[in-house]
């Protein structure tokens, strides 16, 4: 008797124990507060995600964490905290080089007029060869560092040629508006911001160089064991690409709440973009693109598989074949 008894506690225990874990399943994004992932600003106010996981058949509560860069988010999804990641394609790869298991499940935003290498406003510099020998402020791993070693490239020259200085994009308009450093490399909101206040100039963007395409990422562990919150996930987050599309300024009146930007100068930011969850051929070979300068330059310890990297089964049938 006292065996059934202690099996028949033994059962209850792990009953009790699988229902918990069933009550507080829940997925994970991480993400920067930056407008350039406006769709999941928008997905995440009208409770998207939520609705598509009750469509799922899924009770899972929805847990945001934000992070200042795509460095620290690395880091917590190292830490298997995080289950769905926002970065730029150079902390992706980075990640991924180094080990962390994820695989891109789609594109959250591209646009090569969303980032650029930007002077003063009175500047007397036409084009980039003036550049030469010059401070050029840019945030050391992220993909503006790319974009300026193409533009310097094109003009003839390469990152020996100016005094690189390691900046975060936030602190580069300021530097250059106060004369500490000659140029610079950023992205929006920073371009659009700091234009309209007639405080820099753009010298060129990233039009016929780079298209800026940044990952959707998933841990190898949420793939296998929360795939269809990660499925709904991206359907919210398509809603949210549709929502810009189709109505960009109450778009930008509920993005400007989480990103710090009037929504009269987001709607700008959001013609400089294009947000789809789904990437192209091209996408996928910008990335190779990427992988191949990082690897030549150090900056990754292993080379990256893209092809492999990259989870097609998320993608429509055709889509980045």
């Amino acid at each position: 008797m006292t065996f059934f008894r202690a099996l028949a506690y033994i059962l209850l225990a792990n009953f009790a124990l699988s229902g918990m874990a069933t009550a507080a399943e829940e997925i994970r994004i991480a993400y920067q507060p930056s407008p350039l992932y406006a769709p999941m600003f928008i997905a995440k106010a009208n409770k998207w995600v939520e609705e598509e996981i009750q469509k799922s058949k899924s009770s899972a509560e929805v847990k945001w964490s934000v992070f200042a860069a795509g460095p620290a988010i690395n880091e917590s999804f190292a830490a298997n905290q995080q289950d769905i990641g926002f970065l730029g394609d150079t902390p992706a790869l980075i990640g991924k080089s180094v080990g962390i298991d994820t695989k891109i499940v789609g594109l959250s935003v591209k646009g090569s007029k969303g980032q650029a290498v930007i002077v003063g406003v009175n500047a007397l510099y036409t084009s980039p060869k003036d550049l030469k020998g010059k401070k050029v402020a840019v945030m050391k791993g992220s993909f503006a560092q790319h974009l300026l070693a193409l533009v310097l490239k094109k003009a003839g020259m390469t990152m020996a040629d100016v005094e690189v200085i390691n900046m975060p994009p936030a602190e580069i308009p300021p530097a250059i508006i106060a004369g500490t450093v000659d140029a610079g490399v950023v992205w929006e909101p920073y371009l659009t911001r700091y234009e309209s206040e007639k405080a820099i100039r753009i010298l060129t963007d990233g039009t016929g160089l780079k298209t800026g395409v940044q990952p959707i990422v998933a841990s190898g562990e949420a793939i296998k064991n929360k795939r269809v919150l990660v499925e709904a996930f991206l359907r919210a987050y398509a809603r949210g690409e549709e929502y810009i599309r189709n109505h960009p300024h109450d778009a930008a009146v509920l993005v400007s709440k989480e990103s710090n930007l009037s929504s009269e100068l987001l709607e700008k930011v959001f013609a400089k973009q294009a947000f789809a969850p789904v990437l192209t051929e091209d996408d996928i070979n910008e990335f190779k693109k990427t992988e191949s300068y990082m690897r030549a330059i150090g900056l990754l310890k292993t080379g990256v598989d893209v092809d492999a990297w990259i989870d097609r089964s998320f993608f429509p049938a055709g889509v980045g074949q």
